[in-house]
């Protein structure tokens, strides 16, 4: 037993070994990293610029990109750095730290979704009552309630993970600290933990993919009855958000919901919800977003001409 504690650190075996493969996907993971940055920003900036902040969906949508920002900067930055480098490592410590803030900022990302659905569904559904409903009061304990949701779910995650003792092999077969990959190098019998994880994680994300499909099938159920111009008008508003919860919890439930076990294309899945989605949010919400392209518009292109403007 004087050995169960031995390994320091770990080695990451990343996406590929090939260097020619790696140098393609360093140039590639940058540049979503810098569009990442980029289009959260523009939102973020945008949206209280414009004083869209005051709309309870645009108050959730920039915490939101906020998150983003966060969840995606928890594991990209190290995963460019790494692609460049001969020998991945990582300590047992900051890999312990990657692995709570990864799932801290990604636990936020689920319930701030479950929430903006839960905003459309009043808005729709309960249109009469949205006021009183979604006030800025009900809005700030929502967003507390998400940070405490997700402080929550990631301690426990890493409360399970520090509890299991590694001496040995050190190899994670993954770009970064995850749950599962460090179950499998666990000098000890994971069973019951791997159950724990899974009714954490994998639990966790099911009930909030439930939540939000029920709260779409209430939307549709309700303006089935509608106008087909008001009907349009409120699928419009809502086709943004499901898109991006589609993108983002369908290779999260794959991961999660199943037995701890790992698979090789985790990493692939994985890519889709540490980097894919959250560059691809921005995108999704201004593009199909009226009030978001004309806030940006607003607040780019009349600060462009003010500032092109001469002196008199």
């Amino acid at each position: 037993m004087d050995n169960i504690h031995n390994v320091t650190e770990f080695i990451l075996l990343g996406l590929s070994q090939n260097k020619k493969i790696k140098n393609l996907c360093f140039l590639l993971f940058l540049f979503c990293y810098l569009a990442i940055w980029l289009g959260n920003l523009l939102i973020i900036i945008s949206i209280i610029a414009s004083q869209l902040i005051d709309q309870p969906m645009y108050y959730f949508l920039n915490y939101l990109a906020l998150s983003d920002l966060c969840y995606t900067s928890t594991v990209t930055p190290k995963l460019v750095i790494d692609l460049l480098e001969e020998r991945n490592t990582i300590s047992y410590t900051n890999c312990i730290a990657q692995l709570f803030t990864m799932h801290f900022f990604g636990g936020i990302e689920v319930f701030i979704l479950t929430v903006m659905a839960y905003d459309r569904y009043v808005a729709i559904c309960k249109p009469l009552h949205y006021t009183i409903i979604m006030n800025r009061r009900k809005c700030n304990v929502m967003v507390f309630a998400c940070c405490a949701g997700a402080f929550l779910h990631s301690f426990l995650q890493c409360l399970l993970t520090i509890s299991l003792p590694f001496c040995g092999p050190n190899e994670i077969d993954h770009y970064f600290c995850d749950v599962y990959p460090l179950l499998k190098l666990a000098c000890t019998d994971t069973y019951r933990t791997g159950i724990l994880v899974v009714a954490n994680s994998g639990m966790m994300g099911l009930v909030t993919f439930v939540v939000l499909m029920l709260s779409y099938f209430l939307i549709l159920y309700t303006i089935r009855a509608y106008p087909p111009k008001s009907r349009s008008k409120a699928l419009s508003t809502c086709s943004s958000h499901i898109t991006v919860v589609v993108l983002f919890f369908v290779p999260v439930l794959f991961i999660y919901i199943r037995p701890a076990t790992t698979f090789p294309e985790d990493k692939v899945f994985a890519l889709f919800y540490t980097i894919i989605a959250p560059m691809f949010n921005p995108l999704i919400y201004t593009l199909r977003n009226t009030e978001m392209k004309n806030a940006l518009r607003k607040v780019w292109c009349q600060n462009a001409f003010l500032l092109g403007r001469p002196l008199v």
